[in-house]
C-alpha cells in the first residue's frame, strides 16, 4: 500500500470515528433506559373519586366526575364514557361565552398523561349524563371509561349533593 493510500484510509477512519462513537453512546443510553424499566411501559390507569351530582331537575340531566391516575410511562386518552343507567353520556367541558356566562361543549378526547392525572370537575371537564330513572343520594351508578390504549375501566360513581 502506498503512503498516499494509507493517508487517505487514515483520514477516512478519523472521519467515521465521530459518528460511530455517537451511535455507540446513543445505543448504550437506550440500553440503560430500557434496562431501568422505563422504556415501553404501558399506561397503568386507576379511576378514583367517582361522583355524580344529584340531578336538580326532573329531566335527569346531571354530571359525573372522575379522577384518572396513570402510573405508567406512556400517555393514554379517555375516548368515551358510558353507563347502563344513562340514556346518553358525553365528555364535556365548560366553555366561556362572555360576560361571565358559560356553557357546556363537547370536550372530545382527554389525555391522561404518563405519571400524571386527569382530574374532572363540574366546573371544567366532566361527563354529562342523562339518567334513565331517578336516583337518590348515596346511590351507586355504574360507568365504563374507555381508553385508546388501555382496557376499559368499570367504576361506580356515588350520587352526592352539588358541592359535595
Amino acid at each position: 500500500m502506498s503512503a498516499g493510500n494509507a493517508r487517505r484510509l487514515l483520514a477516512a477512519a478519523r472521519g467515521a470515528l465521530a459518528p460511530v462513537a455517537a451511535g455507540l453512546v446513543a445505543l448504550f443510553a437506550l440500553m440503560a433506559w430500557a434496562g431501568s424499566g422505563a422504556a415501553g411501559t404501558p399506561p397503568r390507569l386507576q379511576v378514583t373519586d367517582a361522583r355524580m351530582l344529584l340531578p336538580f331537575s326532573e329531566d335527569g340531566v346531571t354530571v359525573a366526575v372522575f379522577t384518572v391516575r396513570n402510573s405508567g410511562n406512556s400517555d393514554d386518552q379517555l375516548i368515551s364514557v358510558s353507563s347502563p343507567d344513562a340514556v346518553r353520556t358525553a365528555v364535556t367541558a365548560t366553555a366561556p361565552r362572555g360576560q361571565g356566562a358559560a356553557a357546556m361543549a363537547p370536550a372530545g378526547v382527554q389525555t391522561v398523561p404518563a405519571r400524571g392525572t386527569l382530574t374532572m370537575s363540574p366546573y371544567g371537564t366532566d361527563v354529562m349524563v342523562q339518567l334513565r330513572t331517578a336516583v337518590r343520594l348515596g346511590d351507586r351508578i355504574r360507568f365504563e371509561l374507555r381508553f385508546r390504549h388501555s382496557d376499559p375501566v368499570e367504576t361506580y360513581a356515588v350520587v352526592v349533593r352539588p358541592g359535595g
